[in-house]
């Protein structure tokens, strides 16, 4: 499906910052970028790179004298989407996993499977699918965890969730992860546009690597999983922020899009996930 996205955040500046930005969609095998716009006003220095151990295309800004900053980017992409029947989801082994994927199994700064390993096995360690386990993971998130805006911060952690019992996009997507590594399933963070998200905002997901294959969930359920335009993934948010700002520079405005650039959009219902996985990733 072809989306039009767009983003544009403002910023107030009372001294020389470095800001590092995530907003640029992915370029990969599923993801095809038509056209695509970044401008910077007032024009300062702007590096754009992508790590050498990544994908995840970064813009570094150096505000200089600047006191007011303004970011606008737009693109026109294709994402695919795949849908994988569960019967070919097979269990792999940490031995038989690619080793690539071995750094998503571990914990990490946000997900702490170390400390939740005691939940995951006594609410999901019965199941034995691992599709099926994740669905469970994010069903059991989405009904335990309420969704509230300005209930946590940059600190929170997977850990701090389960006893708060509150959070935000992040929040969740930090939980599920954390819950599927304490189970032995690869599990890694995913931000990214998301079409019929209210309010809009750039949005947080997971990706669980199930049968080899990486497989995305949505515990806040606010958006379609085939509505999805991917930024960045990582281990977690902090390698996959969509702002980092070193310097006396404060957020003023975000404004988030994600439209289809056709027409004929229809967003996956329950019943298809029930027995479909749904895979972002090209085959």
């Amino acid at each position: 499906m072809r989306f039009k996205i767009a983003s544009e955040v403002s910023y107030a500046i009372s001294g020389p910052s470095t800001l590092i930005l995530n907003v640029h969609a992915l370029r990969n095998g599923a993801q095809m970028i038509h056209e695509e716009s970044f401008v910077v006003e007032p024009k300062v220095k702007c590096e754009e790179f992508v790590l050498d151990q990544g994908q995840n295309r970064f813009v570094r800004i150096e505000t200089g004298s600047a006191k007011e900053l303004k970011l606008t980017y737009r693109a026109t992409v294709d994402a695919q989407v795949r849908l994988i029947p569960i019967e070919k989801l097979n269990a792999m082994t940490v031995g038989k996993i690619d080793r690539n994927v071995i750094p998503f199994i571990y914990p990490s700064r946000y997900c702490q499977s170390d400390k939740l390993g005691r939940l995951a096995y006594s609410k999901f360690g019965k199941i034995k699918h691992p599709y099926k386990q994740v669905s469970a993971i994010t069903n059991w998130i989405f009904e335990n965890v309420q969704y509230l805006s300005g209930s946590t911060n940059w600190q929170t952690s997977a850990y701090d969730t389960v006893a708060e019992r509150a959070g935000v996009c992040r929040d969740f997507a930090h939980l599920g992860i954390a819950l599927c590594r304490a189970l032995n399933i690869p599990a890694r963070y995913f931000t990214g546009y998301a079409h019929q998200l209210q309010p809009p905002d750039f949005h947080a997901c997971f990706e669980a690597y199930i049968g080899g294959v990486w497989l995305i969930f949505d515990p806040t359920r606010l958006a379609p999983l085939n509505g999805l335009v991917r930024i960045a993934n990582g281990r977690d948010a902090a390698d996959a922020a969509v702002a980092t700002i070193f310097g006396p520079t404060r957020s003023k405005a975000v404004r988030v899009s994600c439209e289809p650039a056709e027409p004929g959009f229809k967003p996956l219902t329950s019943e298809q996930l029930l027995k479909k996985g749904v895979c972002l990733d090209a085959p």
